[in-house]
């Protein structure tokens, strides 16, 4: 029995897993000097001073000491 089909198999299941993956991301372009969000379009030519950031918001608020 030949090989190929199994590889094929794999390697097209490796592909597909890695287009949903990218798809199940939020990423939104900012600023890096205010960390505005700003148009996509920025990033999408890359343009310095502007850099993709996740979706996932990690900056907690830092809290006043009294």
């Amino acid at each position: 029995m030949s090989k190929t089909p199994s590889l094929l198999l794999t390697t097209t299941l490796l592909v597909a897993g890695l287009a949903v993956s990218a798809c199940g991301e939020s990423r939104h372009c900012e600023h890096d000097a205010t960390d505005r969000t700003v148009a996509d379009s920025f990033c999408e030519k890359n343009t310095p001073g502007y850099e993709w950031e996740s979706g996932s918001d990690s900056k907690k608020k830092k809290r006043k000491k009294h």
